[in-house]
């Protein structure tokens, strides 16, 4: 028998042993979720803020201060972010008074409109609404945990950060011979690069087309005069950055605003309106062109995947899906036996072609 042949398994038996592999990863990163989404979220911010460290590098500025002043500035436009909604959330946290009246207002409103349109009893409508206020303490409760939980994680990502972009040639070179063997292989070397490159123009695309969003929803909310519309319209444009749930969330701190403070119902249904609007130009126009060319995963696999990062780690995992699949998607159309599952993430009738750049370094 020749020692160069190989076994070759028909698909239907290389399919269990794919889908017991990826199943296998699935629960490690469940299990150990605590510790990977930090390290995860530092990887694809350490690559977001690699061409600041660079540029520091050719200006001749000492490898550890051009670090320093990267991660620096990361945590700086972070901080920014966070002290600009504290601040809004600090007004808006004085009119809570007025909310709390608005909405008993609206229960009583609504205890005597189901009575007299359904023959609901106030008795029979206060325990659902007890029953929904338990749940909602809940939840409240839950997200005070997770909370705390991003607290930690923000003091662990910026020192993350700083050692994956001080150790990234060791982390590389490991990288190439743990899948070659070889402490030099130009076809791992160009699958890092590549991931590399999607991570960088996928977070990039992500970024200028949550500023456009915040841009419209300020300008719609303003237009209908909806009180603190620049931080209703930054939150709304964060909360876009979850794909294709987000959006959907986004709408209900707006439409609550507008039913809070606003006489009738027209207001409330013209936030409606205006962010239907906003998220038709959203879907249809920006993210196709700025975000979607980057990350070559169809639609459908995209929602399976949110879904699936939200089964093992609830936001962070949403967040961290489509790069993921992205990811994945280059590798297996870079392994024969995996070709067809690339193209089944793919959003394009074939494996993408690989080009060869035996020359290019990963790095650069």
């Amino acid at each position: 028998m020749n020692d160069n042949s190989k076994l070759e398994l028909p698909f239907y038996a290389k399919a269990p042993l794919v889908m017991l592999g990826l199943a296998l990863l699935v629960l490690t990163i469940y299990l150990a979720g605590d510790i990977l989404f930090p390290i995860f979220f530092s990887v694809i911010f350490a690559i977001l803020l690699l061409p600041v460290e660079q540029w520091l590098l050719r200006r001749r500025v000492p490898e550890l201060l051009a670090i320093t002043l990267t991660v620096l500035l990361g945590v700086a436009t972070l901080l920014g972010v966070m002290y600009f909604i504290y601040l809004q959330a600090g007004e808006l946290a004085t009119q809570l008074p007025m909310f709390k009246t608005k909405l008993l207002q609206a229960q009583q409103q609504l205890v005597a409109w189901l009575d007299a349109r359904f023959g609901i009893t106030n008795q029979r409508l206060l325990g659902w609404l007890q029953q929904a206020t338990s749940r909602a303490t809940a939840l409240a409760g839950q997200a005070l945990s997770t909370v705390s939980g991003l607290l930690v994680v923000v003091t662990l990502v910026p020192v993350y950060i700083f050692l994956l972009l001080l150790y990234r040639e060791r982390l590389v070179n490991f990288l190439i011979q743990v899948f070659s063997g070889q402490r030099h292989d130009p076809e791992v070397e160009e699958v890092l690069h590549e991931s590399k490159g999607t991570i960088q123009s996928y977070m990039t695309g992500l970024l200028i087309e949550g500023a456009i969003v915040a841009v419209m929803n300020v300008i719609g909310l303003l237009i209908l005069g909806i009180p603190y519309a620049l931080l209703l319209g930054v939150l709304g444009a964060l909360l876009n950055f979850i794909p294709y749930v987000g959006g959907l969330v986004a709408i209900l701190l707006p439409v609550l605003m507008a039913f809070v403070t606003k006489p009738g119902y027209l207001y409330p249904v013209g936030v409606v309106g205006v962010y239907m609007v906003i998220q038709f130009i959203d879907n249809n126009l920006l993210v196709p062109r700025i975000v979607a060319g980057k990350v070559q995963v169809n639609a459908l696999a995209a929602v399976v995947g949110v879904l699936v990062g939200n089964s093992i780690g609830g936001i962070p995992g949403m967040f961290l899906a489509l790069p993921g699949m992205a990811i994945l998607k280059i590798i297996f159309d870079r392994i024969e036996a995996l070709k067809p599952w690339g193209l089944l993430l793919g959003d394009d009738d074939r494996p993408r072609k690989v080009k060869d750049n035996n020359s290019e370094k990963v790095l650069t």
